[in-house]
């Protein structure tokens, strides 16, 4: 009997990685019916936990940790921790891993991302990343030290661990290498305001420099600024956590990402990929988009155990509005969307003030918002967004009116 006709309580499902994704496409099989075995890999020795409070609670010490309240036993779910894959024999439909081979009927990969390190500083002393619980561990006595502390990268996690810094009292140098904070995410007129954040919360933000090296309680930049640093946070981007993969016949995109087609299937039969690990091809935006972003690991195992249990004839494709939320400095930022392709942009309110929103349309319709203080914006522009609304320019820059009701 082939793989593929086996009754479904004969087979078994592997999923390497137990993150958000990995948990809940567990989860999500049980719900839709799967009765056949389930293994959760785990590569961290720890019960598979949630990220987002890791840079805010965790950090600060407000929280031991941020475990997912989830019956492994009950769901009949084989969780095995401390096992990091090693790579893939698709052929024999074997995952090999550290402890050796683990056969599969289907296989999810979810090893989502791993940070992007500053180059030189991988073993030194002091240099920390904020990937895992055990980096929030590592970061959190020098917070409640009260510390020097300078973080490279001024995105969303830069921002985020600044925030919490300075909550903690410590002395913050963020430094961007770039003009602007979150230069790969907002353009110029968007960030020009989001810039002034850092001041205001009586951080130092230096734009336009270059780390050139990490000294012991120092970082040196290539114009010669010697900063003192009791520690250095690295928050310069993520990449897909995909290398195990080399020489496994998987497609992978030149951005390292697991190729996957509108239903998470790779390019391999009886495998798909899910959440930060992998791309998707966008027919509402036109082309493949890498989400790293926690919503994208919650949405995407419905897809995935949707397909596995009643194949793709019944089941939908995959092209959400990417989605996340950040918390900084005081506020509580959120954005919908893919704006690459937008060719206007609309505000509304006062970027000055505390509360505004960022509108983005693509020939009058709605593509993309990033709301500041406004989460009813979000939540209305967001089904907008679905439904792909053009707006009425004059009802949507009047920050007064709903934003459902500037829909044409």
């Amino acid at each position: 009997m082939s793989e593929q006709t086996k009754p479904s309580g004969d087979r078994r499902v592997v999923i390497v990685g137990a993150g958000m994704a990995g948990v809940q496409t567990a989860v999500a099989l049980r719900e839709q019916g799967w009765n056949g075995a389930i293994s959760l890999l785990g590569a961290e020795p720890h019960q598979p936990y949630d990220r987002p409070p890791l840079s805010k609670a965790v950090l600060l010490g407000r929280a031991e940790g941020s475990a997912f309240e989830v019956d492994f036993d009950s769901l009949g779910i084989d969780l095995e921790l401390g096992l990091e894959a090693t790579g893939l024999s698709a052929d024999e439909h074997v995952l090999q891993t550290r402890r050796g081979p683990v056969p599969y009927d289907v296989l999810v990969i979810a090893t989502g991302a791993e940070p992007i390190t500053l180059p030189g500083g991988e073993d030194q002393p002091g240099v920390h990343v904020l990937r895992t619980v055990d980096d929030a561990e590592r970061l959190r006595p020098v917070l409640a030290g009260q510390r020097d502390v300078v973080a490279v990268g001024a995105g969303w996690i830069g921002a985020e661990l600044a925030t919490a810094a300075r909550e903690a009292g410590c002395r913050v140098t963020v430094v961007e290498a770039a003009d602007r904070p979150l230069a790969g995410a907002m353009p110029a007129e968007v960030a020009a305001h989001m810039a002034e954040w850092y001041a205001d919360s009586g951080a130092r933000l230096l734009t336009g420099a270059r780390v050139a090296a990490v000294e012991p309680g120092a970082v040196l930049l290539a114009d010669g600024t010697r900063l003192p640093a009791d520690a250095v946070v690295v928050g310069i981007g993520a990449r897909p956590a995909t290398g195990w993969l080399a020489g496994s016949g998987v497609e992978l995109a030149p951005d390292a990402s697991v190729v996957t087609d509108d239903r998470l299937r790779t390019s391999l039969p009886d495998v798909y990929a899910v959440g930060d690990c992998c791309s998707f091809p966008s027919a509402r935006y036109g082309e493949r988009l890498l989400v790293h972003h926690w919503d994208n690991a919650l949405q995407g195992p419905r897809t995935v155990a949707e397909n596995i249990v009643h194949g793709p004839a019944e089941s939908p494709v995959y092209d959400p509005v990417p989605y996340f939320w950040s918390e900084q400095f005081g506020r509580f930022v959120q954005y919908a969307g893919h704006h690459a392709g937008a060719d206007e942009l609309l505000w509304r309110g006062n970027p000055s003030g505390a509360a505004w929103t960022v509108c983005w349309l693509r020939s009058g319709v709605l593509v993309a918002l990033l709301a500041v203080g406004r989460p009813r914006d979000l939540a209305q522009g967001r089904k907008l967004i679905e439904k792909g609304a053009a707006l009425d320019r004059a009802k949507a820059a009047d920050a007064s009116v709903p934003l459902k009701s500037a829909a044409l």
